[in-house]
C-alpha cells in the first residue's frame, strides 16, 4: 500500500474518523513496521494534533485573545 494511502489513513484516525475505504489497521500498523518514513510522518502529526489541542485549551482557558483587540482568524 503507497504511503499516500496510509498517511491519509492515519490523518483519519488522528481525527477520529474512519479509515477510508479500502484501508484496514492491520495494513496500517504492516506499513508502519516496514517504513520508517510514515512512522516518522506519524509522530509529527501525533505532535502536531497534540500541540494545537494545547493552544487551544489555553485559548479557551484565557479567553483568548488581547483585551481590546479583535482576534484574528488565520
Amino acid at each position: 500500500m503507497s504511503c499516500s494511502r496510509i498517511r491519509t489513513a492515519l490523518s483519519a484516525r488522528l481525527d477520529g474518523e474512519e479509515l477510508p475505504p479500502g484501508v484496514t489497521e492491520e495494513q496500517v500498523a504492516a506499513h508502519l513496521e516496514a517504513c520508517a518514513a510514515c512512522r516518522l510522518w506519524e509522530t509529527r502529526a501525533q505532535r502536531l494534533t497534540e500541540h494545537i489541542a494545547r493552544l487551544t485549551e489555553a485559548d479557551t482557558t484565557h479567553g483568548g485573545g488581547t483585551a481590546g483587540r479583535p482576534r484574528r482568524p488565520f
